[in-house]
């Protein structure tokens, strides 16, 4: 993600960064960034058997995405930022069609979604080459650093019917909240997230710095997707729900029979994979 941050002096005085600019301990930043925006979770992937990270990444899902931040640096060298994002993610199980590996399970599921992010984070901002005394000497302007934080995001699954779009939270497609399921709890919309992630900071004039940054964000939830754990009996829907949502979330829950209609996947049968925690950055 890009950023163009704005430097205002926010006290007194201690130096002059030039002569027409004044610095001093404390700045602060106002900037705007525009990027793109990815996720992995347990739709879509690579060939193969799932793999971890960037390498079971989807490229083809990648939306745009923007944002405005507040930055308070000191000397340079920490900061506090308090950043508010918007995005959409994105992924989908027919991204691997014509896939002859242990992938083509996953094809065969069939499933897919898309979400939009609303996120606002308080992060710590550390530019080590900072504590070096002939860096600060030599006035480089790329600085590198590191930052992590934590934040509140809302997220909101949704799969396409084939004439709408529908929020699959609310089709309990894996029997979340069902009495039969205690296990399975529904999930929250509005979750923390712990973003860390790092970048480069180029500082262009005295009041005005480009930076690029990836920022990684590690979630406490398997269900930005609505895919995590396992099938449910057709039938839990039609008990647990109205006869219209009941048959909706019949069809949104196993879309493998839409592939071919000979197949079906029996109840307890591995629909997603609870182990690993989706996330975004």
């Amino acid at each position: 993600m890009a950023l163009l941050c704005l430097q205002f002096v926010v006290n007194a005085q201690s130096y002059f960064y030039n002569d027409r600019y004044y610095d001093a301990p404390v700045l602060t930043e106002l900037g705007i960034s525009l990027g793109v925006m990815n996720c992995l979770t347990d739709l879509g992937g690579k060939s193969g058997t799932g793999k971890k990270l960037l390498k079971d990444l989807n490229w083809q899902n990648t939306q745009f995405c923007a944002g405005i931040n507040f930055t308070m640096m000191y000397k340079g060298l920490v900061a506090v930022r308090a950043e508010a994002n918007y995005g959409q993610v994105a992924a989908a199980d027919s991204l691997l069609k014509n896939d002859p590996s242990a992938a083509s399970y996953r094809y065969l599921r069939n499933l897919s979604f898309k979400s939009i992010i609303l996120e606002a984070y308080l992060g710590i901002e550390f530019h080590p080459l900072l504590l070096l005394q002939t860096y600060k000497e030599n006035g480089i302007a790329l600085s590198p650093f590191i930052v992590a934080g934590i934040g509140l995001y809302n997220f909101n699954p949704q799969a396409y019917t084939g004439s709408s779009w529908v929020n699959l939270a609310a089709l309990h497609t894996e029997g979340q909240g069902f009495t039969e399921f205690p296990d399975k709890k529904e999930y929250k919309l509005t979750q923390l997230n712990f973003p860390i992630g790092g970048g480069l900071k180029y500082e262009l004039s005295p009041v005005i710095n480009l930076r690029f940054e990836l920022l990684y964000r590690i979630l406490k939830t398997d269900y930005l997707d609505d895919v995590s754990g396992s099938y449910v009996d057709s039938r839990s829907f039609h008990r647990n729900m109205s006869p219209t949502l009941a048959k909706l979330a019949e069809k949104m829950a196993d879309r493998t029979k839409e592939l071919n209609p000979l197949l079906r996947n029996t109840a307890g049968t591995i629909r997603g994979n609870p182990e690993n925690k989706d996330a975004y950055f």
